[in-house]
């Protein structure tokens, strides 16, 4: 059940979220027991963002939650390949990128907890 949010300071065309949405699928399978058949991915664009009290460049704050304990080393693979992602279709540098995650024992689908 993960869940992956972004907020980016550019214009997504379809094209460019149809990408990122079959990348960041690809890619939650570095989280152990992750997989892109519960993946629900969101994106939003435009989005007034300041990094260092500068907005001239391409930024983007990126949310990956899971249900579950966390795995750091699996993060880190997972931001490596964030950074890729945003920065190989949306031109955004790895510096102007921070991905925060979050993991929770607590998780509602379907009418009910796992």
């Amino acid at each position: 059940m993960p869940f992956i949010d972004s907020k980016v300071s550019v214009k997504i065309t379809e094209d460019q979220e149809k990408e990122l949405k079959s990348r960041l699928g690809q890619a939650i399978a570095l989280i152990p027991g992750k997989s892109e058949s519960w993946l629900m991915a969101g994106f939003e664009d435009d989005y007034h963002l300041y990094f260092r009290g500068d907005n001239s460049e391409p930024m983007a704050f990126v949310e990956v939650r899971i249900f579950g304990g966390s795995d750091r080393e699996a993060f880190s693979k997972m931001t490596a390949e964030i950074t890729k992602i945003f920065g190989d279709v949306l031109g955004i540098a790895p510096d102007h990128m921070y991905i925060k995650y979050s993991a929770t024992p607590d998780w509602g689908w379907n009418g009910s907890n796992f």
